[in-house]
């Protein structure tokens, strides 16, 4: 049984207090240091097997500095190190720091009303499939001609541009599943040179939203479906796999993925998710994967 112990910290210092607790279980092999900036630095140990304790001895001993915002750690173990052949990804916060339905109705001057009803359904308070139908009926004759701006505005998560760069290096495919909308899920996808984009499309009459939904909605259930798809078109076990996401509706296939991953994720989500990074950008996964800087453009 292959196992590894990422530990992601904003402080250079050699974590000499993780590598003791390493060695009261058993584990006296020297880490890798796989990062090494100013924005996250990232060392790996690699051991056969999870002694029992440690995932809480580690998490007990990290707990002030993850509180603080200054650490994050992914214990990964399986039947060998992750081999990443396709890597699924939400969209909306997570890819890019926006949640794009809020975007739309900030612009048509309703976006306190619809933004409560993302938080909820981001929460697990409400369903995502309806909560989708009472944000797009909300935005029922919006003027499509005002997509492009916000699309514009819209910034991507920091460090999505370098960890798509060098999973696309790596041979990894690389799609996105959102629950969002196609007109911005296309756009972004191409822009990082990812292979696809699945999502939900905008039905417009006259240049108008109608305020009607697509079926079927691209939710939690259908995001799973297609993880497994593509997967198996591909000749790729489910193992093969990594899925991000920071929302109810990705905990399907986090808990599916070979390494699943709640990125900056809201609490609900990091208790149910594999695994969860909540204080560095999206590029720190790389060192999870065993990259080093010296692997990386």
């Amino acid at each position: 049984m292959f196992a590894s112990l990422t530990l992601l910290h904003k402080n250079a210092a050699f974590p000499q207090a993780v590598a003791a607790l390493m060695l009261q279980h058993g584990i006296d092999k020297e880490p890798m240091q796989l990062g090494a900036n100013h924005d996250c630095y990232a060392w790996q140990w690699v051991f056969a097997g999870i002694p029992q304790a440690l995932e809480g001895d580690i998490s007990q001993l990290l707990a002030a500095d993850m509180q603080q915002g200054q650490a994050d750690y992914i214990l990964y173990a399986g039947e060998q190190a992750p081999a990443i052949k396709l890597a699924v990804f939400d969209m909306d916060s997570t890819l890019i720091q926006a949640e794009v339905m809020d975007e739309l109705a900030y612009e048509a001057g309703i976006g306190e009303q619809v933004a409560a009803i993302t938080a909820s359904a981001m929460r697990g308070e409400i369903g995502f499939q309806e909560s989708f139908k009472r944000r797009l009926g909300l935005l029922k004759g919006f003027d499509c001609s005002d997509l492009e701006a916000i699309y514009q505005r819209i910034e991507l998560m920091p460090g999505a541009e370098r960890l798509m760069r060098n999973l696309v290096n790596q041979g990894v495919y690389c799609v996105i599943l959102s629950g969002g909308f196609s007109y911005f899920a296309d756009r972004f996808a191409a822009r990082l040179g990812m292979q696809e984009a699945h999502s939900n499309p905008l039905q417009q009459v006259d240049n108008k939203l109608t305020g009607d939904i697509s079926v079927p909605i691209l939710d939690a259930e259908r995001k799973l479906e297609l993880l497994t798809a593509i997967s198996a078109n591909n000749n790729w076990q489910v193992a093969q796999t990594m899925a991000v996401g920071d929302g109810a509706n990705d905990l399907p296939m986090l808990g599916a993925a070979g390494l699943g991953v709640a990125f900056h994720a809201k609490p609900l989500v990091i208790e149910q998710a594999p695994h969860h990074v909540s204080h560095f950008g999206l590029d720190a996964l790389l060192y999870v994967l065993g990259l080093a800087d010296k692997d990386l453009i």
